[in-house]
């Protein structure tokens, strides 16, 4: 019986794990226009509001596709607008980055698709992004 428990909880945590991995991404849930003014820092993602000057998408653009573990779900720099999902080493816990030129300002929403807190992953993924269009 205890064998039978433990093979049930083996089962549910590989299935769990299989799930994380292997769900559909709906890019209509996910690849919408960044509505926002300035910076946030929200339980689950953040939200940034920078000026980058009018190439400032298909700058970051090129340092989102260079982070392991992360692709495009949909959008492109001459549609003005991006989502990225990236993926967690460990157990590919999706992510979902938006990125949206709009004149000389780029807003970015990164956001967590599982779970009600992100522990700052998306703020130091997204700030670390910026950081290297910096630079």
């Amino acid at each position: 019986m205890k064998r039978m428990v433990l093979w049930l909880i083996v089962a549910a945590v590989v299935g769990l794990g299989l799930y994380v991995r292997l769900a559909p991404a709906d890019p209509a849930r996910w690849h919408v226009p960044v509505v926002a003014e300035a910076d946030r820092d929200l339980p689950g993602g953040v939200i940034r509001v920078v000026q980058t000057g009018p190439d400032g998408l298909a700058r970051l653009d090129q340092v989102a596709r260079a982070t392991p573990r992360t692709t495009v779900l949909a959008g492109s720099v001459d549609e003005g607008l991006i989502t990225y999902v990236s993926r967690s080493r460990v157990f590919g816990f999706p992510d979902y980055t938006t990125a949206q030129q709009d004149g000389d300002t780029v807003r970015i929403y990164g956001r967590l698709r599982f779970g009600r807190r992100d522990f700052d992953v998306n703020r130091t993924r997204v700030d670390g992004w910026l950081a290297a269009l910096q630079s």
